[in-house]
């Protein structure tokens, strides 16, 4: 099991895509907990303020170091040991390898932040890894953290009804997964691949890996850099360029 805990000055944003689909279901079966915590409880004035403006001036505001301090202290109190994730575009950007570094994890806090970004004293001493879902500005941390949420409780054991499902994904084993077809067979003309009807298993495998590799060297060459390819993967992938070309 996982426990998520989200630190946010808006945590009912969380509130609707955790009550659907998978998510919903993982918690009903005690798979995933995740809490949401408002970082104004933490505050001390009487206007529960976050943030502040910056020392040596410029635009925005920034959230303030107290407030998540005591609000990770109190978390850390009562659940033991937890892993302290920053979301925040300056982060590592999110793939499937961390999620699965992740999902090994016990409990998961997570910090969104807001504004021009957080005090850098949060960043140096309070969290274990900041991350970042691409190269783009949104207007917080929350969607940021709804992602990890969603793409990491899929690893747990369980939340997904085929335990093998998430085997064959796109990222899992470097490549973006294969086209995929259902029924009907053939649909306005256009018919899917006999081999996927034909029965043969080590042939359905061989066709698989092959449109696998071309979609992605078509679509993202740079990941063939990153993977191990055995010398039949070699041969399928210079059989690639040769139609391509």
């Amino acid at each position: 099991m996982i426990k998520f805990d989200v630190l946010s000055i808006f945590p009912d944003m969380f509130l609707s895509p955790l009550s659907f689909s998978l998510l919903k279901k993982a918690q009903e079966k005690g798979l995933i907990t995740v809490c949401l915590h408002d970082i104004r409880n933490w505050t001390s004035d009487k206007h529960k303020m976050t943030d502040d403006a910056p020392y040596g001036g410029g635009c925005g505001m920034v959230m303030k170091v107290e407030p998540v301090e005591r609000a990770l202290s109190e978390i850390k109190r009562e659940s033991g040991e937890s892993h302290v994730v920053l979301m925040t575009p300056q982060g590592e950007t999110f793939n499937q390898k961390i999620a699965a570094e992740l999902a090994r994890q016990t409990q998961i806090v997570l910090i969104c932040g807001r504004y021009e970004g957080v005090d850098e004293r949060i960043r140096t001493h309070l969290v274990d890894r900041e991350i970042s879902i691409g190269d783009f500005i949104l207007t917080g941390g929350e969607l940021s953290a709804m992602i990890l949420i969603d793409a990491i409780s899929r690893l747990v054991p369980g939340v997904l009804g085929n335990a093998e499902s998430s085997c064959c994904e796109s990222f899992t084993n470097g490549l973006l997964e294969y086209p995929q077809y259902t029924r009907p067979p053939e649909y306005k003309g256009l018919s899917v691949p006999e081999v996927l009807m034909s029965g043969n298993h080590a042939e359905i495998e061989r066709w698989r890996r092959y449109e696998s590799l071309k979609r992605t060297y078509k679509r993202r060459p740079d990941l063939l850099q990153k993977i191990m390819l055995s010398d039949e993967d070699k041969k399928k992938l210079a059989q690639i360029k040769i139609e391509d070309t």
